[in-house]
């Protein structure tokens, strides 16, 4: 990225206006006695509008003020006869009212103003004042214009004669642009030429058209109607793509020859600082090429400029080094021609030395040059007070010695205002210099005690007018220094200004100017302050984004705080329209959502009151590329065809890909298809095309930004027919209902179908059979077989067919006819490996009836009466297992499994988990533990313990055996059986457990508030197994044993009774 960076600062403008005033003379100020000077007077060549009201301008300053008076035409104007002509007050500017009537052309003439006081007489220039005309076309009748078809032609335009002249163009009768290019062309006359006429100029006709300035209306002439005769009146397009269009027209190739200007050399006169405009239009087959040559040198490339497709050439602001021969050469490839040109370039009078107002003290000398120059040299004459000096009074202190009037020991009341006019064949010039006698002390004219605040390293000046007579003396001085300011790095004017070459920080200070002449002094203090640059240290930088995106332009800034700074953007330099889009910061400009207009140049303008940076950038937005155009299908077969197309603007991003689409006319009308990609370095590319296709095509461009419009589509192109050459493919069959089958496939496209009327030959019969093949015929996608098994399988077979004939024979694909519930699952088994888990395990169904989707297993635990919330599960068709985690080791759960189709869930087969070993101990301690009866039998039974336990103790102590201890191993040994959880559960009933008062956990995935006998669809399975459990307790007689096998149920009374058994 490169930052263009440009630096202006308002005091380098403030400089050089200050040097404008070093030139000038020294101005007289407004209160002291002085002739008349002109100050704003009309252009000398004045053309008013007809409509408006006239003012031709006259102001003056003097004093006393000055009285005005004109002349019309040499001779006394009288504004005080003429009721339409007025003059303003204190003003010589004269009014023409035409509100009441009346012909600006009647006041048409040379006027000349006049401004007068006791101490001269000034003029202004002549004014030649003109009313605007815009005449009406003559009329006229344009025959047909006939020609040959390479020839040369010229439409002649002849405008009527305006004033100013009109501005020429060429229109069709229905105003359209005509197209120029160099084979046709405007010259600088108007005229319409044409360096060989071909068949298209015939498509239109040519109107010349005249815009006049003034009433800004628009004349148009007859138009031209051209009839191309052609040896060859085949259509143009069938030309367009000839690498020799001429040739294969017919059309002879010719050298060229100059249409304008004639011959082989002409002359040309130019006045001095105007622009020089040559012109070369030739004929010839091709058009010819113009190139511009200067005899003996270089064209001035600093202002020369090539116009209206190099027929022209421009040199601006003409100065007399431009003369010489000039020559333009012609050429195509058949030959080449020159014309040369002779300029002359001649001169108006222009200054050398203006006469300077002239301030003299009584007794001093002085003198006014008048120096003039012009081709051919001009004369001087001298005027006094707005009289030939030859016939004003004679003066002993004036003497006139061609272009300079010496003055000798003036003295007061010799003033006047004299007139230098230096004239020859092209023009005039007119200058006014008063001569003042006066007797004036020093005066300064400049406010006192200035503040002049200037930028380091700038350069400045410090003004301080004067005046005086005798002409005062100036210097300067710096915070009260002795010695004047002069040399090195201060420099001082004629005008009382001081120039520092370079302000520094040290040059900051108070300065004091002093003029003096034998009258005596005055002086004037400017006090100076030296600022810090205003500096873009980081501006902003070309950028390329794109369209819709964020983009941001930087411009941070340093600058003097003491100076209020500013900050404007500019876009093409133009100020910039801050909108919605945009935000402007402190240190840059923030762009959101970038657009196409967006795109330019962006200059950030930094600017305090003394100067200003500016930084600028370009934003190259990228844009989805334009649109192809003008399509064209060439080398047309029955199966391929070329098209080309001319690509669009790129907008920035190089076209990358360019997509054909096609539309056809018979299947889908309106619908656009891709049918191929091509690189975007391309314009022309073979496509390949299916039979029986009515083809249209259109082309999109694609770059990095996106894709443009689609084109303007191409003319159509029908191709021949053919049978098919595929069968449609995606052929499935599958049932609808239980009892049909639904064959489907897709179709063929409308390149594929390759004929009319295409059809399809459906196919189909059982597999695995030795049936014939049942078949139909139809136009669809689409065809059901009703009354079909349920779910079996089918052999399917769709051909296409169209009036040309059927497809090759297509492939067999298997289909399968409705499904339908499927049966329950075979069986299902339930483990308990521990009183953690159940295990489930099962078969899929006998008859699934279709394609296995998945299981539904409903489940929910229950003890004795109380119920828990349905669970549900659901399996993939593959899974047969499934392990529940216990909430608790003693409810049971009931189980309800159903097998699933895609229509639906089938049979279910229902089972029950066994009881828990203790359940029947846990059962009788909750149901009796609260009854009365149990309480007193409980309490009994406690009596009885304690007496046996006293007995067994007597006993032992006497060396007696407790009987029973056989019985207690034999339990023992049973209760280890008993304790071996892993039970195998078959299909065998199992009797329901009363109910159990202990909870239930309700922790489940997911919740049914179904009945689990209703969902079982016929009452209550049942256990494989009894699952019961009888415990039989015994009292250990070693005291070892008994500790050892500490346990709840050990010390229960139930337990107690049990061991006595």
């Amino acid at each position: 990225m490169v930052m263009q960076q440009s630096l202006l600062t308002c005091s380098g403008v403030v400089f050089a206006l200050y040097l404008h005033h070093v030139i000038r003379a020294i101005e007289v100020p407004l209160d002291l006695s002085q002739p008349p000077t002109i100050t704003e007077q009309s252009v000398k060549d004045y053309i008013v509008d007809p409509r408006d009201n006239i003012f031709i301008e006259c102001e003056a300053k003097g004093n006393p003020i000055p009285t005005f008076s004109w002349t019309r035409n040499g001779k006394f104007f009288n504004v005080a006869k003429d009721p339409k002509v007025s003059m303003q007050r204190r003003s010589g500017t004269l009014v023409i009212d035409f509100r009441g009537g009346g012909r600006p052309e009647d006041y048409e003439g040379e006027y000349q103003c006049s401004a007068r006081n006791e101490y001269g007489t000034a003029l202004s220039s002549k004014i030649l004042l003109q009313v605007s005309r815009s005449p009406l076309w003559p009329k006229e009748h344009l025959d047909l214009v006939e020609i040959d078809e390479g020839s040369p032609l010229t439409l002649k335009c002849n405008p009527p004669p305006g004033l100013p002249p009109p501005v020429i163009f060429w229109m069709s009768s229905s105003m359209e642009p005509i197209h120029q290019d160099k084979r046709v062309s405007q010259g600088q006359n108007g005229d319409l030429y044409f360096s060989n006429v071909m068949l298209q100029d015939a498509q239109t006709d040519y109107s010349c058209n005249a815009r006049f300035h003034f009433t800004h209306t628009i004349q148009q002439k007859n138009p031209y109607t051209l009839k191309v005769q052609t040896k060859n009146p085949h259509n143009e397009t069938s030309f367009r793509n000839h690498t020799d269009m001429y040739s294969a027209r017919g059309v002879m190739e010719t050298t060229p020859s100059f249409m304008y200007p004639y011959g082989t050399s002409s002359n040309q006169i130019v006045l001095r600082g105007v622009d020089l405009l040559l012109e070369c239009i030739a004929s010839g087959v091709p058009a010819p090429d113009i190139m511009w040559y200067k005899k003996g040198g270089e064209l001035p490339t600093d202002k020369t400029k090539l116009e209206n497709f190099n027929k022209a050439l421009r040199i601006t602001n003409v100065s007399e080094e431009d003369s010489g021969e000039y020559f333009c050469l012609a050429s195509n490839k058949m030959g080449s021609i020159r014309h040369t040109i002779s300029v002359r370039v001649k001169a108006a009078p222009y200054w050398l030395d203006e006469p300077q107002n002239l301030i003299l003290a009584p007794g001093e000398d002085g003198r006014l040059v008048c120096r003039a120059n012009g081709n051919p040299k001009p004369t001087i004459q001298w005027l006094v007070n707005g009289e030939p000096i030859e016939s004003a009074p004679p003066n002993p202190s004036r003497e006139v010695a061609g272009d300079t009037i010496v003055f000798r020991d003036t003295q007061i009341g010799s003033s006047a205002v004299y007139q230098c006019n230096a004239s020859n064949e092209h023009g005039y010039l007119l200058a006014n210099a008063f001569v003042s006698v006066l007797d004036v002390p020093p005066r300064i004219l400049a406010p006192r005690n200035q503040l002049i605040k200037v930028i380091q390293y700038n350069r400045t000046l410090l003004d301080c007018p004067f005046f005086g007579s005798p002409i005062p003396t100036l210097r300067w001085f710096k915070n009260g220094q002795g010695s004047a300011l002069d040399g090195e790095n201060y420099q001082r004017h004629e005008n009382g200004s001081l120039e520092i070459n370079m302000a520094r920080k040290e040059d900051q200070g108070i300065y004091t100017c002093v003029a003096t002449n034998i009258l005596g002094k005055a002086e004037n203090q400017v006090r100076l302050e030296i600022k810090d640059p205003t500096r873009i240290v980081r501006g902003p930088e070309d950028l390329i984004v794109k369209r819709g995106s964020m983009v941001r332009l930087d411009c941070r800034i340093k600058h003097d705080s003491t100076l209020k700074l500013t900050v404007a953007w500019l876009k093409d330099d133009t100020p910039l329209y801050i909108g919605n889009r945009m935000k402007k910061e402190d240190d840059g400009l923030i762009i959101y959502g970038v657009a196409e207009k967006d795109q330019g140049d962006y200059t950030c303008v930094a600017s305090t009151e003394l100067d200003k940076d500016s930084a600028k950038a370009f934003l190259t937005v990228l844009e989805r590329p334009e649109r192809p155009r003008d399509l064209e299908l060439t080398d047309l077969a029955e199966r391929s065809v070329r098209l080309t197309w001319i690509p669009g603007d790129d907008n920035n991003s190089p076209i990358t890909d360019y997509v054909v689409q096609f539309e056809e006319d018979k299947f889908q009308p309106g619908s656009w298809h891709n049918h191929s990609r091509y690189p975007g370095s391309v314009n022309s590319a073979v496509l390949r095309l299916s039979p029986y296709v009515n083809y249209q095509f259109r082309v999109i461009a694609v770059n990095e930004v996106g894709s443009s419009l689609p084109s303007l589509p191409s003319e159509r192109y029908h191709t021949i027919g053919a049978s098919p050459e595929i069968n449609p493919t995606g052929v499935r069959g599958a049932g609808t209902q239980k009892n049909n089958m639904e064959i489907t496939w897709t179709p063929l496209n409308a390149t594929q179908a390759y004929g009319p009327n295409l059809r399809y030959i459906v196919n189909w019969r059982q597999r695995d059979t030795r049936d014939s093949w049942s078949n139909e015929t139809v136009r669809t996608t689409r065809h059901v077989v009703w009354n079909t098994p349920i779910y079996v399988p089918y052999e399917i077979k769709v051909q296409a067919e169209n009036d040309f004939g059927r497809a090759p024979e297509p492939d067999v694909i298997i289909g399968y006819s409705g499904e339908d519930l499927p049966s329950a699952p075979r069986y299902i088994r339930i483990r308990q490996p521990n009183l953690e888990t159940i295990t489930l395990e099962w078969d899929h169904p006998e008859h699934p009836n279709g394609i296995l989707t998945g299981y539904n297993l409903r489940y929910q635990a229950f003890n004795g009466s109380k119920m828990g919330r349905t669970l549900v599960e659901t399996f993939s068709p593959n899974q047969t297992r499934f392990t529940l985690k216990r909430t608790d080791p003693i409810s049971r759960y009931r189980f309800f499994l159903r097998a699933r189709t895609q229509v639906g869930d089938g049979e279910s087969i229902v089972e029950e988990s066994p009881a828990p070993l203790n359940e029947a101990y846990t059962k009788n301690h909750v149901d009796i533990a609260t009854q009365g009866w149990f309480i007193g039998l409980m309490c009994a039974i406690a009596l009885l313990v304690l007496i046996l336990l006293i007995v067994c103790f007597i006993k032992r102590s006497r060396g007696g055996k407790y009987p029973v201890r056989e019985k207690v191993e034999v339990l023992d040994h049973e209760d280890h059986k008993v304790d071996d959880p892993s039970f195998d559960y078959s299909d065998e009933d199992n009797k329901e457990p009363p109910g159990s008062h202990t909870s239930l956990d309700g922790t489940i995935k997911q919740e049914s508030d179904d009945s689990l006998v209703d969902y079982g669809e016929g009452g209550e399975g049942q256990f494989n197994e009894d699952g019961s459990f009888i415990g039989q307790y015994t009292v250990k007689k070693d005291k070892e044993e008994t500790e050892g096998n500490e346990s709840s149920e050990a010390t229960s009374p139930v337990n107690a009774i049990y061991s006595l058994a």
